[in-house]
């Protein structure tokens, strides 16, 4: 059984992807075959004109104080993507992004080496000051040798390149006695923002370890991270490795998380930021996160082993990669997770505006507990006002590799991929691989459900899910699914039933569903 650890190099997660799935695909034509289904379903954005629900007095009273720091939400045009010429999958602004780099490097007129200026990479000694001597107003480009170098926070000016010599050579590590609210590495000013940020080549360990066992690793909002870009138009972070964050182990985001409600999102998002190869474990909540920002590219990248401290007990919901609230254009190529709540999960939380116009190309799931989670919490049920951002996701070559239970959310049923009340929804290229020998309660593998619509699975495979219920469910009765159209699909577990629909279901699509019988 495979295993991808802590220090798995997610470089070369495409290369096993093609072993995992047995396909090299042409990924040009996979994509340009996916994004005219997404076209395709784009044009049926029918509503079902529900009624409006009553909201609470309190949601009201914190929606209202929220649209004081918010931004009516609005569509962009989704990121085109691109396949150089050495087969890597790239958005439509990578040019750009490149652009902004030659001016960071063309502007941080002055190299300063920290031990030059006494910082000593000792694991004892304080090198707060130091580092702040190096940094000064930016315009820099701070070098970190060898070493474990001891800080309080670093904060990163407009025009700033912090480089170490590598991940597991350089570390930099929260002091003993800094609160529990401390970022390890983030911008200078949330809320004027800054700009042109490259943080590479370092471990970043957020010394949980120095809270003891207090039951909750995180204060509030974006704070008690490792890595925090909050408000940061063009970003760079490549190489780094984060370690047990009371909350995130890299959160790209907004100067304030913002529930203002669906259709709002936060002032200060950030914005043309690339996450490149890096890894990440015991976050108290998830690896990667996303709020209220455009244009993200996460890439090569790899999270596990959270430690859910963030969370209740047996109710953490503590995903690798999260794509959160008022996020739009987030594109994700060739990423892996293992042993996390959720893979994947694209979602907002109710009173807030849910992730747009995301894309992921190529991602390996192990023993996550649910593989692609895409859901707008609180729009799900026919009582629910339907969510009137949860559009368009686009998904191909993605492997989910037995799903297990968890202690991280103990109620929770493993499951390959779970689709709730997004609209606009493309899978192409999906391979869901179980333990012949796992007990899944007669679950289904897949599930598409609480007003999911406009939903197209294609290129869809099983294997080795012999007590599961069904390969796909997609779910009948008051908050049912509708609009699913499900092609090109082969299940090899003579007693898992290919497809399951629910009842009252309008419009279903089913085209070469193929069932083999297990060679034992």
């Amino acid at each position: 059984m495979l295993r991808l650890e802590k220090s798995h190099d997610a470089r070369n997660n495409l290369s096993l992807l093609e072993q995992i799935t047995g396909q090299h695909l042409n990924m040009r034509q996979v994509l340009d075959e996916t994004e005219l289904l997404l076209q395709q379903l784009s044009k049926n954005n029918s509503a079902r004109h529900l009624g409006t629900p009553s909201i609470p007095f309190k949601q009201r009273v914190t929606e209202k104080f929220f649209r004081l720091l918010a931004k009516p939400s609005s569509f962009l045009t989704p990121t085109k993507l691109s396949v150089d010429s050495e087969g890597k999958v790239v958005p439509d602004w990578m040019e750009k992004l490149d652009q902004e780099l030659a001016g960071l490097m063309g502007n941080t007129v002055k190299e300063v080496n920290v031990a030059d200026i006494g910082a000593v990479g000792d694991g004892i000694t304080d090198n707060t000051a130091a580092f702040k001597r190096a940094i000064g107003n930016g315009r820099v480009k701070v070098i970190v040798p060898p070493g474990i170098y001891i800080t309080k926070e670093i904060r990163l000016p407009s025009w700033t390149y912090l480089a170490g010599a590598g991940k597991g050579i350089t570390t930099i590590k929260l002091h003993d006695q800094v609160p529990k609210g401390t970022r390890l590495i983030t911008n200078a000013n949330h809320w004027r923002g800054n700009h042109h940020i490259f943080v590479q080549g370092l471990s970043l360990d957020w010394n949980v370890e120095r809270l003891g066992y207090t039951a909750k690793t995180s204060t509030w909002g974006n704070h008690s991270s490792c890595l925090t870009y909050a408000n940061v138009t063009y970003g760079w972070v490549k190489d780094v490795e984060a370690i047990n964050p009371g909350l995130h182990c890299f959160d790209i985001t907004s100067t304030l998380y913002n529930y203002a409600g669906d259709g709002f999102r936060a002032r200060g998002g950030s914005k043309y930021v690339w996450l490149d190869n890096l890894n990440g474990h015991g976050f108290g909540d998830d690896g990667i996160t996303t709020h209220h920002s455009d244009y993200i590219w996460i890439s090569n990248s790899h999270m596990c082993d959270p430690s859910g401290r963030a969370h209740q007990k047996g109710f953490s919901n503590s995903n690798g990669i999260e794509v959160d609230d008022g996020s739009r254009n987030v594109l994700l190529v060739n990423n892996s997770t293992a042993r996390c709540f959720g893979g994947v999960e694209i979602k907002a939380h109710q009173n807030s505006s849910a992730a747009s116009n995301v894309q992921i190309v190529g991602h390996i799931s192990l023993n996550d507990n649910r593989s692609f989670n895409f859901r707008h919490i609180g729009h799900h049920k026919s009582t629910d006002m339907e969510s009137k951002s949860a559009y368009n996701i686009l998904a191909v070559n993605l492997a989910s590799i037995a799903p297990i239970f968890t202690d991280l959310y103990q109620e929770s049923s493993p499951r390959g991929l779970v689709i709730s009340a997004y609209k606009n929804v493309v899978l192409n290229h999906v391979t869901f691989i179980g333990d012949p020998d796992y007990d899944y309660k007669g679950n289904p593998i897949a599930a598409i459900q609480y007003r999911a619509r406009n939903v197209a699975l294609n290129n869809i495979s099983f294997k080795n899910f012999r007590t599961a219920g069904a390969g796909i469910k997609v779910t009948g009765g008051e908050n049912r699914a509708d609009a699913v159209h499900i092609h090109n699909v082969a299940i090899t577990d003579s007693n898992v039933k290919a497809i399951q629909i629910g009842s009252g279901i309008q419009d279903v699509n089913l085209h070469h569903i193929k069932e083999f019988e297990m060679q034992i």
